[in-house]
């Protein structure tokens, strides 16, 4: 199965449209393997969030100071503020993305932000990990046709049955993404295991893997792990101001993680064991064949204690030996040379 790749741009765009646009070009970035000198299918799709900030915070919340180096107003909710697109800047970015032959998938977290779906062409719903107790939400999407892709970094598993229950109401495709939310996150959090459990856990269910690790190396293992969906968080520069820039990659890396991905999906191959048909020159040219590690001479009766094994291994294996051991030499046989049936009586 072809591995949905997913750019997070989420509020990486730091509330700028050219940030945002600079953003899904890179999404839609021819992938070359210069190994193979071909071009890879690249990433399937963009993200953004959208937030309703009348649901979104408690007074408390929105009026508490903002120290973080990362805020972008003196408020939690003048931050939120700065980095809010509206609906109709949304609009403009679906096409954009559409435009370049990227899915469009948008992370809704209020039942406010629903409104946004009657202008915006939205692929896929996702489900933030905060959000997945979010019941209110969680019904309103449940109504609704379209695809959900559910994170699952801040939910039990009891939590997460009861999420994919409500989403059920309507049927649909529900996917489900083995996530850590933390950014960056550690290493030993990761878990890929959990992408297994996951997937004999919900048997109807494609399941993935969110990744906010540093590096390019766990997309890439997820999917030798089973994950059939990855989602990436993607930036212009790891440095820039804003607090999921630290957790996401650059344009190269992403060229990388998504190169190495389609290269994950080619090497999987299937369960057995058999050898490629692309290995016989090779085997011919450095496997063993029966040698003489002594010379004969003509009516020299072979022994299996003349016999060695010397490349190239074109000629008869050991387990043949029986078809010469105890026959006459017909000519003289010099040693080092492999054993030919032909020269035997």
């Amino acid at each position: 199965m072809k591995t949905y790749i997913i750019a997070e741009i989420g509020q990486n765009h730091n509330g700028s449209m050219e940030l945002a646009k600079k953003l899904i070009d890179i999404a839609a970035m021819p992938i070359f393997d210069f190994f193979s000198g071909q071009i890879l299918p690249g990433v399937d799709a963009v993200k953004f969030t959208k937030r309703d900030l009348s649901e979104e915070l408690s007074d408390e919340a929105a009026s508490k100071p903002y120290n973080s180096p990362h805020a972008f107003g003196k408020t939690y909710l003048e931050h939120r503020q700065a980095l809010e697109l509206s609906i109709e800047q949304h609009v403009e970015l679906e096409q954009y993305a559409h435009s370049k032959g990227l899915d469009f998938v948008q992370t809704l977290c209020s039942p406010g932000c629903l409104s946004l779906l009657d202008k915006v062409k939205v692929d896929a719903i996702k489900i933030a990990s905060r959000d997945v107790t979010n019941i209110p939400l969680l019904e309103a999407i449940g109504r609704l046709e379209s695809r959900v892709i559910v994170s699952s970094g801040m939910c039990t598993l009891d939590e997460l049955r009861n999420a994919v229950s409500v989403l059920s109401i309507v049927p649909k495709d529900i996917w489900i993404l083995h996530c850590i939310s933390q950014y960056p996150e550690q290493y030993g959090n990761i878990n890929l295991r959990s992408i297994a459990f996951l997937q004999r856990e919900f048997t109807n269910h494609r399941i993935g893997y969110s990744d906010h690790s540093v590096g390019i190396v766990v997309p890439a293992a997820a999917v030798a792990m089973g994950a059939s969906i990855i989602e990436k968080h993607i930036t212009l520069n790891r440095s820039m101001k804003g607090s999921d820039h630290a957790g996401a990659t650059e344009p190269d890396g992403l060229w990388r993680v998504v190169r190495d991905i389609r290269n994950v999906e080619k090497s999987i191959g299937e369960d057995g064991k058999y050898l490629c048909k692309d290995v016989l020159p090779m085997r011919d040219k450095l496997a063993r064949s029966l040698a003489l590690q002594v010379g004969l001479k003509k009516g020299d009766v072979l022994e299996e204690a003349h016999l060695c094994m010397r490349s190239p291994g074109n000629g008869l294996s050991w387990d043949d030996r029986h078809k010469v051991v105890g026959r006459r030499a017909k000519l003289d046989i010099p040693s080092n040379s492999l054993v030919v049936p032909d020269e035997f009586e």
